[in-house]
């Protein structure tokens, strides 16, 4: 097949994608700051990733010294590109203006001379200042000196303004919150969350000093690892991991019934193992997709929903799940690989309930698929992109391996480099190649200490060569330097998000909050329990008090996880959430993986729950539909991530990494008929199985699909019970050859 017979919208447009990005999330709106300026933030953006390359090579400096760079890097760049007030007059070039420099005002000039010194004076002191009577920080912990609580104050504030420039008034609102509470503790009106309280001076020690609050382990493990792979996942799409991806998405998916769409879930799943952003995801995949599935005649806000609703998804994805994964290895105290293998099933439940509801959609409304002339070609895809995934398989086998994730992520980026950018035919490319195999070497010798095996070296040198010897047309340096700079650009909400969501990981380590608002749910779903336990007592199900409080507090904490992780990036509203809803997770006796788990899933849900889903705002921008209804359509696509959290709790055999539940049976039994659950659940949402359903038919295949769910043998009897009648039903129809959908919608 030739390139001109392959679709137009089957290529991804770099530019349009960013373009696309920059309209529908709101942390990439910037000021013009005018040609100079915008030069020297350029190639600020490039030395700050850079930096960052080199640290997860070669080694990162000591805590509070690599995360007070971090942190001077994010209020130049965020003082200096995102105003006070996101105003068209505020974005737009105001020459002739005195109180501007590069369009930025002198106010902000302040702010960001004030960051810097708050971010870098712990280094600066931390053997002490004798001209200024300051001792070293281990004299002054607990003990802050005046110019500590000056800095320490001004860097709480500048974290939470930075943080409200780049993701919205939400997060410092909630933050603020915690702050008032560590500050008024004996004031609080409601007894049981009272506390001692703490006066200013030691509210700063406690949020400036490492170890805890602003410089503690979220910004550390978001320093250290996140940015890498921010960074990763941008270059390896520029490199063409991105249209790899796509076009073998189109040959696994496209000549299926509901083609269009279920290129859609696929696509998506395979960017969101390199993407940290559901709405970077989102605009990627969407911007080919959503206009094929529109042609095939899918409803646009249908087809924003699916493109949201499987983006989404992303962030549940094995290996990065929008970087939370790593924090949560960080948080347990255990390998990465416990977390990916963990996270496994789960995920794929979420696709198969997307999938599903495609599927039977696309047969109700009796729509078209892709015919082959309009499918890439298998080979050719392969022989022209197979290299492009050298880079992420050797990211995986370094990570698998047990080295670091910031190791990892530097062997993935320098790989992405070499096939991206590297060429036989301009010899000086050929120095990142080179000084690769000199790393890898030097790493397996003895004097690097603890490097690479000789195996691992071996497979690592294997992949620089291989990745030389293709025939792809490589990018120019410059293209490299564009994906750096906006590599940075995403990473700045994550890190300003992370760093002002330490301040609340800071006040529940100093009050105890999480585990007074965690005896509150319990203490609250007892009550309710009590009352309901009289309903049930008299009826014939054998449902005991104990069992309901637990239910209606898990109901309870994944409400709140929803409400509370609305607009926020999954990083940060992982950490915000695991520091408060995890300690009532732990009071009703769940293992920690699976209460972090939990948290996560339902945190992500917020994304493509109504009102703010940004993901489904950003499709239904694309598809040209009502952002409300695609809302809801990606909210009804991704039910099955709605239930399975529920799964990890009452059958943690499911994250199949917890000897004390795992068996091969139980796991079998629970993850095949939540399986089968989520699929029949799909039928009652589409409305439609062998052919359409009606409204009694959908209801009990519904509650069937809940009962399936649902871990127990028990559970699953009764469900065949109430589906049989549907299936028999559905049977007769197609043994009488009466299958059909139901036109338009």
């Amino acid at each position: 097949m030739t390139e001109s017979a392959r679709p137009s919208s089957s290529a991804l447009d770099i530019e349009s994608v960013e373009a696309l990005e920059r309209k529908y999330d709101s942390a990439l709106v910037t000021r013009d700051n005018g040609s100079t300026l915008s030069r020297v933030l350029y190639w600020g953006t490039i030395l700050f990733a850079a930096y960052h390359v080199w640290t997860a090579g070669f080694g990162t400096p000591v805590d509070h010294v690599h995360m007070g760079i971090h942190l001077t890097g994010l209020f130049v760049f965020i003082f200096a590109s995102y105003p006070l007030l996101k105003t068209q007059r505020a974005l737009a070039w105001q020459p002739g203006n005195a109180m501007r420099y590069g369009n930025v005002p002198l106010y902000d000039w302040i702010l960001m001379a004030l960051g810097v010194m708050a971010a870098l004076f712990l280094w600066m002191s931390w053997r002490g200042v004798a001209v200024f009577d300051i001792p070293e920080q281990t004299l002054r912990q607990g003990n802050p000196t005046t110019p500590d609580v000056i800095l320490g104050s001004f860097l709480i504030l500048a974290v939470l303004e930075i943080a409200r420039r780049t993701i919205g008034i939400i997060l410092p609102i909630i933050i603020l919150v915690f702050v008032a509470y560590a500050l008024l503790g004996p004031h609080i009106p409601v007894q049981i969350l009272q506390h001692p309280g703490v006066d200013w001076h030691q509210f700063v020690n406690n949020m400036y000093f490492p170890s805890e609050g602003i410089f503690g382990v979220t910004l550390w493990v978001v320093s250290t690892v996140v940015f890498h792979f921010v960074l990763f996942g941008v270059v390896a799409q520029r490199m063409g991991l991105g249209q790899f991806f796509v076009d073998n998405a189109m040959i696994a998916a496209g000549r299926y019934t509901g083609g269009p769409a279920k290129v859609s879930v696929v696509s998506s799943a395979f960017f969101g193992t390199i993407s940290g952003s559901s709405i970077a995801n989102t605009v990627s995949t969407g911007s080919l997709t959503i206009p094929n599935m529109k042609r095939m005649g899918y409803p646009g806000h249908f087809a924003g929903g699916v493109e949201a609703a499987s983006s989404a998804g992303g962030q549940i994805t094995p290996p990065i799940m929008g970087a939370a994964s790593f924090l949560m290895a960080e948080y347990l105290e255990v390998p990465y690989t416990t977390i990916v293998i963990a996270a496994i099933v789960p995920a794929s439940m979420h696709y198969i309930g997307v999938l599903s509801i495609v599927h039977f959609t696309a047969k109700r409304l009796g729509l078209k698929t892709y015919t082959k002339a309009e499918l890439p070609n298998f080979l050719k895809v392969w022989r022209e992109g197979w290299v492009t995934v050298i880079p992420l398989i050797a990211l995986l086998i370094v990570l698998f391996s047990g080295y670091t994730p910031n190791m990892a992520a530097f062997m993935g980026l320098m790989l992405c480099i070499v096939v991206g950018f590297s060429n036989f035919r301009k010899p000086l490319t050929l120095i990142v190649p080179i000084a690769l195999l000199a790393f890898i070497f030097w790493k397996a010798s003895p004097a690097s200490g603890a490097g690479f095996s000789p195996v691992m070296a071996g497979i690592l040198a294997a992949c620089v060569f291989v990745s030389l010897m293709h025939k792809r047309e490589r990018q120019t340096y410059t293209e490299l330097f564009d994906s750096f700079n906006v590599g940075v650009q995403y990473a700045l909400a994550v890190g300003a998000a992370s760093a002002a969501v330490g301040i609340v990981v800071g006040v529940i380590n100093t009050t105890g909050v999480g585990f007074r608002l965690g005896f509150m749910v319990t203490s609250g779903a007892a009550d309710m329990a009590q009352s309901l336990y009289g309903v049930f007592d008299w009826s014939l199900l054998a449902i005991e008090q104990a069992g309901i409080q637990q239910f209606l507090s898990l109901v309870m904490i994944a409400i709140a996880c929803i409400l509370m992780g609305a607009g926020l990036p999954t990083t940060a509203l992982y950490i915000m959430l695991v520091a408060v809803a995890q300690p009532a997770l732990a009071q009703l006796g769940v293992p920690a993986l699976a209460t972090h788990m939990f948290v996560l899933y339902y945190g992500v849900i917020s994304e493509i729950t109504p009102p703010v889903c940004a993901s489904a705002y950003a499709a239904a921008g694309i598809a040209g539909a009502n952002p409300f209804r695609t809302g809801l359509s990606a909210f009804t696509l991704g039910i099955g991530k709605l239930m399975v959290p529920m799964v990890f709790v009452y059958a943690p055999t499911i994250l199949i990494v917890l000897p004390e539940y795992f068996t091969i049976t139980s796991f079998l039994q629970v993850s095949i008929t939540c399986a089968v659950g989520v699929f029949a659940i799909a039928t009652a949402v589409a409305g439609y199985y062998i052919t359409a359903l009606n409204p009694l038919w959908r209801v009990l295949m519904a509650i069937a699909g809940l009962l399936l769910v649902a871990p127990g043998w028990q559970s699953d009897l009764v469900a065949l019970v109430i589906a049989a009648p549907v299936l028999l039903n559905q049977f007769v129809f197609r043994s009488k050859g009466i299958v059909h959908g139901v036109a338009g919608e």
